[in-house]
């Protein structure tokens, strides 16, 4: 990371969560409540648990479901050391949880043993009115499920995602060997970097890479999406909406309203959201209005004049930048 001043750059250096004090419960609360900074734009994720005990009485840091209905299992260590330290490997750790949770069969169950202690144990950040934990927890579950046409999948698979300041060699390998195996597992590390007293946190996916071909760009179009490799496209290469803004598909001005809903946000040039007065990201605003701990933004901002998603408008855009290469 560097510190662009005038025309000189300054490399600002990371700093370790043990620098800074930070134990891994500190980063566990910090993901809990911001837990978009291991996803991306296209990903629903909804935070139902946190150290959940099973019948052996171990405890998963991170628990939540994401909107192809898979329940996902997140661990953290703060460090390589914490990592090198345990008797037990990292992923074998979270492949027992996930183990634990592939017992899971359905949401009602989910919610009794999983989500109500949660919102129990956090019933300030709810709003519950008459309702007990367990009623709130099934309706914001099937809500979240219907919403993301999840209900057919509920935890027909598990997921795990590993994050870490730093991880060892044996990790990673035996990560991208479950990874060529078909386990779906992935690795985020997590650098703190101190600046002025305040400490800003970078999050990068390192596993599964991304196929580099992927990025190859044809100078005379838009980036090529055939149809023959669209499903194997992943979801960090699609056009972001600053690409959108660029091919003119949506506007500065156009008003984005969130799917299902009735609120609007009002899209500004810089792909954020002005809200009752205030800049926003889309991500952050659509978090609010659905109460999720995050959001597809381009599957659930529709925009109004024309009544698609920024989902399908995108789609259309790649069709005609295809149809143009023809």
């Amino acid at each position: 990371m560097y510190h662009i001043k005038g025309n000189k750059a300054e490399r600002i250096e990371a700093v370790t969560f043990t620098d800074l004090g930070m134990q891994e419960n500190d980063i566990e609360e910090i993901l809990r409540c911001n837990i978009d900074m291991i996803c991306d734009e296209e990903e629903s994720m909804l935070i139902v648990g946190r150290q959940v005990k099973n019948e052996k009485s171990a405890r998963s840091d991170l628990t939540a479901i994401d909107n192809n209905g898979c329940i996902v299992i997140i661990e953290i260590k703060r460090d390589r050391r914490d990592i090198e330290s345990r008797k037990e490997s990292f992923e074998f750790q979270a492949i027992r949880y996930a183990a634990s949770y592939a017992t899971i069969e359905s949401p009602d169950e989910l919610v009794k043993k999983v989500y109500a202690p949660y919102i129990e144990k956090y019933r300030s950040e709810f709003e519950q009115g008459e309702l007990t934990t367990y009623e709130l927890g099934i309706r914001k579950l099937n809500e979240f499920l219907d919403e993301n046409d999840a209900e057919n999948n509920f935890n027909k698979k598990q997921r795990i995602v590993l994050v870490a300041s730093d991880f060892d060699d044996q990790t990673l390998s035996a990560v991208a060997w479950l990874n060529s195996n078909n386990v779906d597992i992935s690795c985020y590390k997590l650098t703190p970097y101190k600046i002025n007293e305040e400490v800003y946190l970078n999050a990068e996916k390192i596993l599964p890479i991304t196929d580099y071909s992927e990025y190859y760009i044809n100078l005379m179009y838009y980036p090529v999406y055939s149809k023959e490799k669209r499903k194997g496209i992943t979801r960090r290469t699609l056009p972001k909406i600053d690409k959108m803004l660029a091919w003119g598909v949506v506007k500065e001005g156009d008003i984005i309203v969130a799917k299902g809903r009735e609120d609007e946000a009002i899209l500004l040039a810089n792909g954020n959201d002005m809200v009752d007065g205030k800049e926003v990201s889309m991500q952050v605003w659509l978090k609010e209005v659905y109460g999720w701990s995050s959001v597809q933004t381009y599957a659930f901002a529709v925009h109004k004049e024309s009544g698609k998603t920024l989902a399908e408008i995108r789609e259309e855009a790649m069709e005609k930048s295809e149809l143009s290469k023809e």
